[in-house]
C-alpha cells in the first residue's frame, strides 16, 4: 500500500495555456472530480464508455490515479486535469495516450470538459496546451485523435485546434455499451502553430 501511496502522489508537468492550467490529478481532487462527473453524467455519457457502477467512489478514484502515476512514469501516457488559472476550479480532463517511439512518435488524445464549463472554449484551449506539449517537450511527430460522428462539439474543438479529418473507422470504440464509428482525425507537429506553442509554459515540479 506505501508503494501505491507514493504512485498516487506522483507529479509530473503542469502546463499554463490560455485560459487553462493543466496538471497531474492528485488525492485532493477527488471530491471536485466527483462533483463535476455526476453534474456532468448525462452530458457525458453519450460520448464516453459505459461507467462502472462504482466510478465516481473514492476507491475508483485512487485506482486511476495508481494507473496514472504508472503511465507518466513509464512515458507511455500524459492524463492531466483541466483547472481555470483564477480560481481553480477543475473544468475536465485531457489525456494523451498510447504513445508509441520509434518510427511513429505519435499519440492519442481524449478529453472531457464538465456540462457548467461546455461551449466556453475550454476544450480548445486544453487541446492546444496539450499539443504544445506534445510537440516540443516530448517531441512528437504526430498526434490522433476520434470522435463519434453526431458529437459535433468534440468535432469542431479538434479543427480549432489543428486537427485534420483523416477518414472513418467502423465500430471504433465500444461507447456506452455499444461499437461505434468514429471520425479519425490527426494533425503533424509541422503543421501545428508555432503561436500557440510558444504561448503555453510548462513547468515540471517533480
Amino acid at each position: 500500500m506505501a508503494l501505491f501511496d507514493w504512485m498516487a502522489e506522483a507529479t509530473g508537468p503542469v502546463l499554463n495555456g490560455q485560459g487553462v492550467v493543466l496538471r497531474p490529478p492528485r488525492p485532493s481532487d477527488y471530491l471536485a472530480w466527483a462533483s463535476l462527473r455526476e453534474e456532468s453524467r448525462d452530458y457525458l455519457q453519450p460520448w464516453e464508455p459505459a461507467w462502472a457502477e462504482d466510478d465516481l467512489t473514492r476507491a475508483a478514484f485512487r485506482r486511476r490515479l495508481g494507473v496514472y502515476a504508472r503511465e507518466m512514469e513509464q512515458g507511455t501516457a500524459w492524463p492531466l486535469f483541466v483547472f481555470d488559472p483564477a480560481d481553480e476550479a477543475l473544468l475536465g480532463a485531457i489525456t494523451l495516450s498510447n504513445i508509441r517511439r520509434g518510427v511513429a512518435e505519435t499519440g492519442t488524445l481524449g478529453y472531457w470538459i464538465g456540462r457548467p464549463y461546455a461551449g466556453r472554449g475550454v476544450g480548445t484551449a486544453a487541446v492546444r496546451a496539450m499539443l504544445a506539449h506534445a510537440f516540443g517537450s516530448l517531441g512528437l511527430h504526430r498526434v490522433e485523435a476520434a470522435c463519434v460522428p453526431t458529437n459535433h462539439a468534440s468535432h469542431r474543438v479538434l479543427e480549432k485546434a489543428g486537427f485534420r479529418q483523416e477518414g472513418v473507422a467502423r465500430a471504433y470504440l465500444k461507447i456506452n455499451g455499444r461499437w461505434a464509428d468514429h471520425l479519425l482525425f490527426g494533425v503533424l507537429q509541422e503543421e501545428f502553430d508555432a503561436r500557440v506553442a510558444h504561448s503555453v509554459r510548462v513547468s515540471d515540479p517533480s
